[in-house]
């Protein structure tokens, strides 16, 4: 089949980690021999171009400056200023527009929508002027929106009326949408980001290492471990490290700084794909704090999580959004209560101080890793609901 991908991030080269778990999932479908093309925003007047071989279409919406609405931080936290409002209303007349010339240009099979507000519209009007079938893809973003403002919550209930196929990212996903629409969604999750590979404990270090990766946003709760440091320090010796980038990343190395953890704490910025790997297998506890922020906002999935698992590295996390899907309490990792940083430091010095339950949950947390969360079985999972879409599109319509 012939595939578009209609996103709002994708990566702008091959380097770049945003829209990575995009990047993997259409490099998968690639390899089965189905044919992919990815429509996706510009970011500050980028090209179209390709990445791994596959085309990516870039519309421009606005003035090279201010055309930033998508990546970074993110549309959802960029919509707080009152002209990122204004801007996007350009980015989906633009989107539409070049949604409608690439299907007419173009033999697609399917249209898969990731995000369906506002990229749900493209896909609908799409849909309607050429007949190729549409899937959408929820990952929770836009519920959350959809919470805020009435006509999200119109639109999306009317894009899922329309739509062939509906997918969720995670159980918690598929329940947000089901009050909102009552749609009765699939369940396919995303899975690793970068080459993994189990990696044996090392049990005499004399400092233990910590790792969060994640965008430096509030809903990640960083800020929560970094609180927990100090409690943890007094059981053992550790060192963290946070890997990632966005606009929390000063106020978080200054509340570093206040706390006394300037040499305890190693914020790395963003890094490579293969630097991430050795992070991740030098690790001794993978920790993703994450909260439901002041926004509504949280965990969609959590794919760090898998990434941390598929290296047998013990992980603990809080108990939000879709992170119950990776993280099966005392069974695949252990979670925590959000914004707690006692219950978090706890955690984290039951895995440091008992090895052997530390081992227990990185063995079964592989296990989960390489089942539910196998590139094979979600690409399989998405190939046969793209099937679907387009046999129901194909059925004739009874008179």
């Amino acid at each position: 089949m012939k595939v578009l991908v209609i996103t709002s991030v994708y990566a702008l080269s091959e380097t770049d980690r945003n829209g990575s778990f995009l990047v993997e999932s259409n490099r998968h479908l690639v390899q089965r021999g189905h044919g992919v093309e990815v429509l996706a925003p510009s970011y500050e007047g980028s090209p179209s171009h390709e990445v791994e071989g596959i085309q990516v279409h870039r519309f421009r919406y606005f003035p090279r400056r201010y055309e930033n609405l998508t990546h970074g931080v993110g549309a959802p936290n960029r919509i707080r200023e009152v002209r990122y409002l204004f801007i996007a209303l350009f980015y989906i007349v633009a989107g539409l527009f070049a949604t409608i010339r690439l299907c007419r240009r173009r033999d697609f099979d399917v249209i898969h929508v990731h995000w369906p507000f506002p990229h749900g519209i493209w896909g609908y009007a799409a849909k309607r002027l050429t007949g190729i079938p549409m899937v959408l893809t929820f990952h929770g973003a836009e519920l959350l929106l959809a919470r805020k403002f009435f006509f999200v919550k119109y639109f999306l209930r009317h894009a899922v009326r329309h739509a062939d196929k509906v997918i969720c990212n995670s159980n918690y996903t598929r329940g947000e949408l089901h009050r909102l629409t009552a749609c009765s969604a699939l369940v396919i999750p995303m899975g690793t980001t970068i080459a993994t590979h189990p990696v044996a404990p090392t049990r005499d270090k004399p400092t233990k290492d910590i790792l969060f990766a994640g965008r430096f946003i509030r809903r990640k709760g960083v800020d929560i471990l970094l609180r927990a440091i100090p409690e943890i320090r007094q059981r053992a010796n550790v060192h963290l490290h946070l890997v990632g980038g966005g606009h929390m990343e000063l106020p978080w190395q200054e509340m570093a700084a206040s706390l006394g953890l300037t040499d305890e704490v190693t914020f790395h910025g963003v890094v490579s794909n293969e630097r991430l790997a050795e992070l991740y297998a030098q690790a001794d506890v993978f920790v993703l704090p994450a909260i439901v922020d002041d926004r509504g906002d949280t965990e969609g999935l959590g794919v760090v999580l898998v990434e941390a698992l598929a290296f047998r590295t013990p992980v603990v996390a809080s108990a939000v959004g879709g992170i119950p899907d990776v993280v099966i309490d005392e069974k695949t990792g252990l979670l925590v209560r959000e914004k707690d940083p006692a219950a978090l430091a706890a955690a984290v010095t039951r895995l440091l101080l008992n090895p052997v339950l530390a081992d227990r949950l990185a063995a079964a947390g592989l296990r989960h890793a390489q089942s539910y969360f196998d590139w094979n079985r979600i690409t399989a999972l998405v190939v046969d609901t793209y099937r679907a879409a387009t046999a129901r599109t194909s059925m004739p319509v009874d008179t």
